[in-house]
């Protein structure tokens, strides 16, 4: 079905706002996903943020245009059936998603992505992407990081004190007897 002209302008202005928050936008191609896998891809992706939207890349192209950040984009890689997974919050987590779901359904195919600066990003640097861990391991591995020398030497310093403590208890024992 045919959008009217005013739901086309609807459609761009929602993918303009989409594009200027997203830290990162993925292009995927989808062709032979069947309507049940993009209602579970839908909703996995709505348990990290990410926005997964399927619109004519005609439109997509538009808003790019209408966007200051992405007027000098490079579009030509937009072609074909693509699926657009948006996310405000992290920049690996449309990755993450969308190769997450590559890996339970083959019809998944990256195209690229484009950078909260406009920068188009290729296929390659996207499953790299996709490969890191989230923002939550990394955060808890810099604390574990931080935290071992410190809890090193927590240990060593009550190590010593647990040893004084022995010795003095000891040599109370032998004063008592």
């Amino acid at each position: 079905m045919a959008l009217s002209k005013e739901k086309k302008q609807a459609v761009v202005t929602d993918i303009t706002n989409l594009l200027s928050d997203a830290k990162l936008t993925v292009v995927a191609k989808y062709t032979g996903t069947t309507v049940k896998g993009m209602q579970s891809l839908r909703r996995s992706a709505e348990e990290n943020a990410t926005s997964i939207r399927v619109v004519k890349n005609r439109l997509v192209k538009k808003a790019m245009e209408s966007n200051p950040g992405f007027a000098s984009a490079d579009t030509s890689q937009l072609t074909g059936q693509l699926l657009y997974a948006f996310n405000s919050e992290d920049e690996v987590a449309p990755a993450q998603t969308l190769a997450a779901f590559g890996r339970a359904e083959q019809t998944l195919e990256f195209v690229g992505a484009f950078t909260q600066d406009g920068r188009f990003i290729g296929p390659d640097d996207v499953k790299a992407l996709a490969s890191l861990p989230s923002k939550d391991t990394l955060r808890a591995q810099l604390v574990g990081t931080l935290s071992a020398p410190l809890s090193g030497f927590i240990n060593v310093m009550s190590g010593n004190v647990r040893g004084i403590m022995n010795v003095l208890n000891a040599r109370a024992g032998q004063l008592e007897s």
